[in-house]
Parts: C-alpha cells; structure tokens; sequence
C-alpha cells in the first residue's frame, strides 16, 4: 500500500506470522469390526469402562443386530491415528431414521468411545454423520452425566438414573467399614459370623474355563429364584451373557463369585474387572435364606477381595436401588439423550422424553415411529 511504511509492513507481516492455522478436523472412516478391534480396545482402556470394549459391541451387535444396519465410525486425525469410535446402527429406518448406540439396554454406561480431550472432536463428528446420513432423531442410552455428552451435542436429557459407585484409592478393608456407619459395620461383620455358625461358608471365584458354564447355569438358577421364576431382562439374555462371560475370562475381566454354603450353592454375583475397577453386574440367591443375609454377605465378600486385589474402585452400575447406596454413597449418574434432527424427529423425541425412564422413552419412541 502507498501510505504503509516500512515499520507498517513489519507489523503486518509479523501479525500474519502469528496468525496459527486452524487444525484440520479429524475424519470419519466407516468401519467393520475385525479392522478396527485392536485400536479400538486401546481406546477403551483409557475410558476403564467395560461397556465401551469392542468385545461387548461385537457380542451384543451378533446377538442383537440382526436384521439391522451397522453405522460403525472411527475418527481419525491427520497423523490416521484413532481418536474416537462411534459405535452406531439404525434401529429403525421407515418411516423415521433413528439411530442407537450399539449395546444398549444390556449395557450399563454407554456413548462415543473416546479420550476425555477428545470429546469434543467425537461430538462434533457425530452430529456430521447424523445429518449426513439423514437421520431423524438420535437415542443414547445411558451415558455418563460426568463425560457431558448432553451438552457437547446439544441434546435432550430424556431420562436419568443412578450409578453408584465406591472410592476405593488406597484404603483397606477397616479402612472401608471405618468410613460406613456403626450399624453398617456391625451388620458386615455379625452377619457373616453368624451364617459361619450355623454353616460351612465358602467362596468360590470362577477361573476354570471347563467349570464356566455349569457356574453360569447356577447364576441363572439363582437369579430366578430370587425372582420367583418371573421373566426378567437378565435372563432372557442368557445366551449373550454365556458368550461375553467365556470372552471376559479368556481376557481376566471375569468375576463370578459363588457363596457355597455346606458345599451348595446360596448366592451368587457376577460382574467385571476391567482396569483399575470392579463392577457388579447381577446376582441371584436363594429366597429361603434370605434371612440368613446371603446375598449381602457375598456383596461385602467381593468389595472385600476388590479392595485386596488393588482395585480403586467399585461400581455398582445402573439403577438407584436403597442397597447400592449403604455399599456407595457416590453417584455419578446416568443420562438418556436425545437429539431430534428433523421436525418429525423432535416431536417423537418429544413423546418420549415425557416418559422419564430410559426403557419407557424407547418404547415411547418405537411406538411413535
């Protein structure tokens, strides 16, 4: 320019050297399974959090999926270094697109599997496939109010639940009763001196791959009997629950505890160990000791062996049941959202979010599309 001097050029170029390009956004590759399970697993890791392994998604989408499209996203950076997956189907596709997270209802912390720095980047990602694939409304069941999906996608919260869960850092086991009250401490230790008694009390661990599925048959045993024979969620899932037992023991994620009470079977506990934490997925006992406190002293067996095999915490996943929290007095919660994409997608959304459970707000939903 005429009237720019040479100190004026100077400014200039040293403001446009100071100017810092815009990072490219990373990109969204579809995926299958097999190609995408080793990195994948490694993400998970950094999540510790057993739901979002691609051994629950693969499991669930062969016993789940059928019938179903896969809508299975990685995103990647410049380096094509993984830095989140995105673990979608259609649930239903006429006359709305509504899409799911891969494992829901039988998973108990879902959505996008990422990094917490790359949250943001996986957000973003998800609302361009969204659109991109003309979906209607988008349901995630379950995510974790603390990694605050809701408000990365601008969501809808259409149900809450609870998900307590116990600190564990470097405490020891009196360090744990001394944190509960008297009359939770003195129940801990009466009851299980008590049951000793009057029985030959044993606990047992499942490790033996041969004797799995007999210990699984009893756990379904026991789980019904606990409920009088009445259907539940849990047990009309057995068949994938068998398959992702037998996978968790083949990677050391598998706790099975039985309490064997004069050789027999009184209760039992199944849930995982994936990383630093314990998680207590169901359980079952015989109703006609229940006054003999099986099923709470195996509970306090396992925060027992928890603790001494160094976990640092204990999670008692979903659902806001008056016993999780004399165990936990932490709750961390759960989040349904929803996001409407289209009208007719947020007037669905609208039906379901006014049934205030996770599993009521699906239901709503399959009815109104």
């Amino acid at each position: 320019h005429q009237h720019l001097g040479p100190e004026g050029v100077q400014q200039v170029l040293r403001a446009v050297r100071g100017v810092r390009r815009r990072a490219p956004e990373p990109r969204l590759r579809a995926e299958e399974f097999d190609g995408l399970r080793e990195g994948w697993a490694r993400l998970a890791e950094q999540t510790g959090n057993i739901f979002a392994t691609p051994d629950w998604a693969e499991l669930w989408w062969e016993h789940f999926g059928a019938g179903k499209t896969l809508l299975l996203r990685s995103l990647r950076g410049v380096d094509d270094g993984l830095r989140a997956v995105l673990p979608l189907y259609f649930w239903k596709e006429r006359p709305l697109r509504v899409t799911r997270i891969v494992g829901h209802h039988a998973g108990d912390q879902l959505g996008p599997v990422a990094a917490p720095h790359d949250r943001p980047a996986a957000a973003r990602a998800l609302l361009r496939l969204l659109v991109e694939e003309r979906c209607d409304a988008f349901v995630a069941e379950q995510t974790a109010a603390s990694e605050g999906w809701r408000s990365l996608l601008g969501a809808r919260l259409l149900a809450e639940e609870g998900s307590p869960v116990l600190r564990l850092g470097r405490i020891d086991w009196e360090g744990y009763l001394a944190s509960r009250s008297k009359n939770f401490r003195d129940q801990v230790r009466g009851r299980e001196r008590k049951l000793a008694r009057t029985h030959d009390i044993s606990f047992r661990l499942c490790d033996d791959p041969a004797r799995l599925q007999e210990d699984m048959t009893t756990l379904f045993r026991l789980h019904r009997a606990r409920w009088a024979g009445a259907a539940t969620t849990f047990g009309a899932r057995e068949p994938f629950h068998r398959d992702f037992a037998l996978r968790a023991l083949e990677r050391g994620w598998l706790r099975l505890w039985l309490l064997e009470l004069d050789g027999a079977p009184a209760a039992a506990w199944y849930g995982f160990r994936y990383g630093r934490s314990e998680s207590y997925y169901q359980a079952g006992r015989l109703p006609e000791l229940d006054r003999e406190s099986v099923g709470f002293v195996l509970m306090a067996h396992t925060i027992r062996e928890a603790i001494a095999t160094g976990a640092e915490e204990y999670r008692l996943l979903r659902g806001g049941e008056e016993y999780k929290y004399r165990f936990a007095a932490l709750d961390r919660g759960l989040e349904t959202i929803g996001l409407g994409l289209t009208a007719r997608g947020a007037v669905a959304l609208g039906a379901a979010r006014a049934a205030r459970s996770g599993r009521r707000a699906a239901a709503t939903l399959s009815r109104q599309t």
